[in-house]
């Protein structure tokens, strides 16, 4: 994502990216400032718009004017606008002459995805948060640059995956932006722009691994950390397939690969590495297995997301990757990078107060027909708000239905961190039990009784009394004993985390939680039916830990009779 060339021009690279994180940095002095001129730009520019003569931008002038004329409103508002952009006609949202690159396709609320207009400008903007959060990165970890830029592992989505009746292309930004990116940066990223067409996880993991053991990588990104275990626990399971491949110079028939992307990665990628073969037989020899931690020496940064659910899969990193650096990419989506997250360890990132506008409801008035709405600048840190950005793509004031939690400030910007989707709550008799709830419960109670486990999902289960049944792999939890303590554990951290809950339990109007034990692999076919359902791609899937669905627990096959 970050544009780098080795060596005579990467230098120059890397003086003009700090430049421009400097840049941002110091003009979060000036948060109110900056976020009102951001406004304006974006009324000023598209005021010729069929969007902006609905909504008199004419008459805007100040942020109370645009907060009187433009209503909050959802993507399903934005929609008929978006469907006349798809359909040829610009400037239902933008200026006349604006070019749509593509629409970044994400899962929608309905079976149909979204589709989010990329001009020319929101592309810079995603870029720029990259170089930004890249620079920071690297600077933090000189290792990575270190006589010349080192390898990249990261995985992209395919940015081709339909077209409009237009002809515009639909699919994962982050393909287009490999797509674009200059021949000689490609020599530092171990996966070229044509495997974000193999659409097969397990392809896509192994080939991943085909093209970067071996390689000096020093810096893996993929939004998901399921992702970097997947392609982790991959290559120890398939370390005898994954030798003989590099031995031969080949890419193993078993995977499912396009055969136009197998016959580019044969003639372009791989070559005999007879000797690179023999290191990891050696590893394989002295501890057993085979781990990125002992293949990629070097390897100096993890990025990927850190906050909501995803803290559950970083305790399981140590074991695969040993005692490495884990920094958040920030909250990023399909409409766009909203926080730039400038240190390891949290998932706390600075707003990008300069490439959006943004404003925030809080937590307890999301329902409300006329929320207060705060500025940036005003975020009160530990409160918790949903974030309403308004965007280059054509999106204003926009319920994206995130919620964040203020975890501080840089400068006067405030410094966020997701929590979950707003979506991601369920009430069966009132108690409004959220996802992040859910999460710090179960991640409470496992530590306290000494369990790991892969993954797990809170059910609404449905009933004389309705209760929650929580799920986890058979594998994960083989000792029947522990069931009866974590069922107990998770009941009462529940309660402590949310009073309408406890209330509904002391009540009984609620049962307690039921742990039932699904078959081992369940969780990666649970992943396939989702992404094939909500036709999103790998590299943006969320694996739930919470889904207010009361007919989610048919999908799954039972270790145990209930």
């Amino acid at each position: 994502m970050f544009y780098m060339i080795k060596d005579a021009v990467g230098w120059p690279f890397l003086v003009r990216a700090r430049l421009q994180a400097r840049r941002f940095l110091h003009e979060t002095r000036q948060t109110r400032v900056v976020q009102h001129a951001r406004l304006m730009e974006f009324i000023t520019k598209n005021s010729n718009s069929d969007f902006a003569r609905d909504h008199h931008f004419h008459e805007i002038r100040t942020l109370k004017d645009y907060q009187k004329h433009v209503p909050l409103r959802g993507y399903d508002e934005h929609e008929p606008y978006i469907k006349r952009v798809r359909e040829g006609n610009v400037g239902a949202l933008f200026a006349p002459d604006t070019k749509i690159l593509m629409f970044a396709m994400t899962s929608g609320t309905t079976a149909e995805p979204k589709t989010i207009p990329v001009t020319k400008e929101s592309l810079n903007n995603y870029r720029m948060g990259w170089t930004i959060w890249g620079i920071q990165a690297f600077d933090a970890h000189p290792k990575i640059t270190e006589k010349g830029m080192r390898n990249v592992l990261q995985l992209v989505g395919n940015w081709r995956e339909t077209t409009t009746q237009s002809g515009v292309p639909c699919g994962a930004i982050t393909g287009l932006t490999a797509a674009m990116q200059n021949p000689l940066v490609r020599q530092t990223y171990c996966m070229p722009p044509s495997t974000m067409g193999i659409k097969s996880i397990e392809a896509k993991y192994y080939v991943a691994l085909r093209l970067s053991v071996g390689r000096d990588v020093a810096l893996v990104i993929a939004a998901n950390p399921s992702t970097l275990l997947g392609i982790a626990r991959m290559g120890d399971r398939e370390k005898e397939t994954l030798i003989k491949d590099i031995h031969d110079g080949t890419l193993s028939n078993r995977w499912d690969i396009p055969a136009d992307i197998r016959r580019s990665l044969r003639s372009a990628t791989f070559f005999k590495a007879k000797h690179t073969a023999k290191e990891l037989e050696n590893i394989v020899n002295r501890t057993g297995r085979l781990l990125p931690r002992d293949y990629w020496p070097n390897l100096s940064l993890l990025g990927n997301w850190t906050g909501g659910t995803m803290g559950m899969y970083l305790k399981s990193y140590p074991e695969y990757f040993g005692d490495v650096a884990v920094r958040d990419i920030g909250l990023i989506a399909s409409e766009g990078r909203f926080t730039i997250p400038i240190e390891d360890g949290t998932p706390g990132g600075v707003l990008d107060i300069r490439r959006h506008f943004f404003e925030f409801i809080p937590e307890d008035q999301a329902e409300s027909p006329q929320p207060d709405i705060v500025e940036a600048s005003d975020l009160i840190e530990g409160r918790r708000y949903f974030i309403i950005p308004t965007t280059a793509g054509g999106l204003y004031r926009y319920r994206i239905n995130d919620l964040v939690r203020c975890v501080g400030k840089y400068n006067d910007a405030p410094i966020l961190e997701f929590l979950n989707k707003g979506a991601h709550y369920s009430s069966l008799t009132g108690e409004k039990l959220s996802e992040f709830q859910v999460v710090a419960a179960v991640e409470q109670s496992l530590k306290a009784l000494n369990l790991h486990v892969k993954s797990f999902l809170l059910l609404p289960t449905w009933g004389d009394v309705p209760r929650y049944t929580l799920l986890i792999e058979h594998d994960d939890l083989s000792n029947t004993t522990q069931i009866s303590a974590l069922e107990i554990e998770v009941d009462r951290r529940l309660s402590d985390l949310n009073i309408e809950y406890e209330n509904k339990r002391s009540t009984q109007r609620l049962g307690p939680v039921h742990v039932r034990r699904i078959v081992s692999g369940s969780w990666s076919d649970f992943q396939k039916k989702r992404l094939a359902k909500s036709r999103g791609v790998l590299e943006q899937y969320k694996q739930p830990c919470l889904l207010p669905d009361l007919d989610a627990i048919r999908q799954f096959q039972f270790h145990d009779p209930d």
